[in-house]
């Protein structure tokens, strides 16, 4: 059996057992019932993801996966393509937002190469499964073929579960590619149906002008493609990237493994997309870190039906977003498994009416 279809076929549903065994714990603990909001919600449904009534997220994972795109070549970004093998350099260095912050929390970067086109110093310190230097110019051609799009699936598939021995309690989606935000941008568009201007952003910060160019470039692209919004490998293939197919590959193998996966922003909402246009049930494993800035996030997540943890108007992607939202959810998942119970401490519940 294909690796990809291997995995799909593990993808269940979320324990139910586990979840009422957790909701039943939080209703005993020394607080109103519900009174830690949202907290509550995020604690019961990692314990039906794990399938353990006392899950625990202390093995954190962040996921960095770099590509470039063709359609630079269309002027979409304010910074040359060479940044992106630059700034994988940076990460192996640890001198990124991500570095800073995976290290607040206590998570294991993964950094990989799937399309980088110039090649990085790493000292064996990067993950690298190149399937091309680069997608085509999506404006103008298909971005890839439909073959490498599913090799980019299996390859995100390959690298989560190339860190399974070393344990992943929850992994972070994030990401690096010049020109990414506007494959992302295509593929919000493709999926919702809703207009190029609506879900096309600044990225890494263009003027007016340059943004709208760019919202025509995306328009261009679904008008020559025409991606099937109903076949999720179709628009991957004709206006997406390899570090976004990867991400989706990343949360396919999440959930055959019943890991949660924390969505960054933009680009990692639009692999989301896609990995829950291949399989619908991938959405109960997937927590939406923040809302990015990106308008093109906005409609994913809202497509998604994903509330996000956080709104700090970031954009800056890496995975930052999802990193620090990763603290929300061990805070959630440590009150659940360290807060006493009103027997345990001796405190009397509430009064009946």
């Amino acid at each position: 059996m294909a690796k990809l279809a291997r995995t799909l076929a593990q993808i269940g549903p979320l324990d139910e057992q586990a979840m009422r065994a957790a909701q039943e714990r939080e209703n005993q603990l020394t607080k109103p019932p519900g009174s830690l909001g949202r907290l509550e919600e995020i604690a019961v449904r990692v314990a039906g993801i794990q399938g353990k009534a006392r899950p625990d997220v202390s093995m954190k994972v962040i996921f960095v996966i770099a590509a470039d795109h063709g359609v630079v070549a269309e002027g979409v970004s304010a910074y040359p393509q060479a940044v992106t093998a630059q700034m994988v350099a940076n990460f192996v260095s640890g001198g990124a937002a991500i570095n800073v912050l995976a290290r607040h929390i206590g998570a294991r970067v993964v950094i990989a190469d799937v399309g980088v086109a110039g090649e990085v110093a790493h000292a064996g310190q990067v993950v690298v499964r190149k399937i091309a230097p680069g997608t085509r110019n999506l404006a103008r051609e298909a971005a890839m073929s439909r073959e490498q799009a599913k090799q980019s699936l299996e390859t995100g598939i390959e690298i989560f579960e190339s860190q399974l021995a070393q344990g992943i309690a929850i992994a972070a989606a994030g990401d690096m590619g010049i020109g990414n935000t506007t494959a992302s941008a295509a593929i919000v568009a493709a999926f919702t149906g809703l207009a190029p201007e609506v879900v096309t952003g600044r990225g890494t910060g263009v003027d007016d002008t340059r943004l709208a160019g760019k919202a025509q470039v995306v328009a261009r692209a679904l008008a020559l493609h025409r991606p099937d919004p109903a076949d999720a490998q179709d628009v991957l293939s004709k206006v997406g990237g390899f570090e976004i197919g990867a991400l989706a590959g990343v949360m396919l193998a999440g959930a055959a493994h019943r890991v949660p996966v924390v969505v960054d922003g933009v680009i990692s909402g639009a692999a989301a997309l896609v990995a829950t246009g291949i399989e619908p049930r991938v959405k109960d494993f997937l927590f939406a870190g923040h809302l990015s800035a990106e308008p093109g996030h906005r409609a994913a997540l809202g497509h998604l039906g994903l509330r996000p943890l956080l709104d700090l108007d970031m954009r800056l992607g890496e995975g930052t977003g999802a990193a620090l939202a990763i603290a929300i959810i061990e805070a959630a998942v440590k009150t659940l498994n360290e807060m006493a119970t009103f027997s345990g401490a001796g405190v009397a519940t509430a009064l009946e009416t």
